[in-house]
């Protein structure tokens, strides 16, 4: 029998949404965009997320979900699934990481982690 591999990767980018921010407010609006790639040799489907959200003031939000953006897309070997969403801080800075609940079409299931990434105001760190 041969052997099966589950590899996602998951790569983030982020931007800032100024002009639906609101800094005197303590409103700071972020997008970021997600790459998920199936780099095994069987097929996989992302059943839920997890996200832990935490802002420079260590407020922490954590959200669980079906999918992703309503779909719960299904990789093929060499496949990517690419969508964008966003997130709503307190703070000029802040972190995400989380993992994406999958499940392989042999029935198992697995964690395929995303790697915490910073969310920040454009020049804020340095």
């Amino acid at each position: 029998m041969k052997e099966f591999n589950c590899e996602i990767r998951v790569q983030v980018t982020t931007s800032y949404i100024d002009d639906q921010s609101e800094p005197d407010s303590d409103r700071y609006v972020f997008a970021y965009t997600i790459t998920i790639s199936n780099h095994g040799n069987v097929a996989a489907r992302l059943i839920s997320r997890h996200w832990i959200i935490t802002d420079a003031n260590g407020k922490v939000q954590e959200i669980r979900g079906d999918g992703v953006v309503g779909e719960q897309p299904h990789l093929k070997p060499g496949e990517q699934f690419r969508y964008s969403s966003g997130a709503v801080l307190e703070t000029p800075v802040g972190a995400m990481q989380g993992l994406y609940r999958m499940e392989a079409d042999n029935g198992v299931s697995f964690d395929a982690p995303i790697a915490p990434f910073t969310l920040a105001v454009p020049g804020i760190l340095h």
